[in-house]
């Protein structure tokens, strides 16, 4: 039963909860792709990092809302490419937000995939985690170990992205 001021007589606004399929499908991937590669501790901010990444890859790629179960392994390729260390996914993800934000305003319509996208987003953006400095190199002396090694803080997305790369490798 609505509550009152919660009656819609045009069909729409009914009270519905619109649920964010795409956003939970397209994480779902991200964590299983993630998962069967066990690159890290799903309990990691290195994991969620690497989950938020992919996840958004996932779900920005997806044009249309046509992304099922088979057509998952046809969008490997496009997502390696995307993901890609040579590419401008930061420049991507923004302006696919922006078009999405854009197209919500306009439509005026719920867009609760958007809004755990952009929480995702703005995670991946706010949060720096320290990590190996990729682009040290050592001055001749031997190669130092992992944890000995020279760690600077990064934004979560430049840890996630390779990370998620390498997952859809391993995959």
């Amino acid at each position: 039963m609505l509550h009152r001021g919660q009656e819609s007589t045009d069909g729409t606004g009914g009270g519905e909860l619109t649920v964010p399929m795409a956003w939970l499908y397209a994480e779902y991937i991200a964590d299983e792709l993630l998962r069967t590669g066990d690159l890290m501790p799903p309990t990691s901010f290195e994991f969620r990092a690497g989950r938020d990444a992919l996840a958004l890859t996932i779900f920005l790629s997806d044009s249309g809302g046509e992304l099922s179960g088979i057509r998952v392994v046809t969008q490997l390729e496009t997502w390696l490419s995307l993901t890609a260390y040579d590419q401008p996914w930061q420049d991507w993800v923004r302006e696919h937000m922006a078009r999405l934000a854009a197209e919500a305003a306009a439509s005026g319509a719920p867009a609760p995939d958007l809004e755990l996208a952009s929480a995702a987003w703005r995670w991946l953006e706010e949060t720096e985690l320290l990590a190996p400095d990729l682009d040290a190199v050592p001055g001749g002396g031997p190669v130092p170990v992992e944890d000995d090694g020279p760690k600077v803080w990064t934004p979560a997305w430049r840890l996630g992205l390779p990370l998620g790369h390498l997952a859809i490798h391993l995959f």
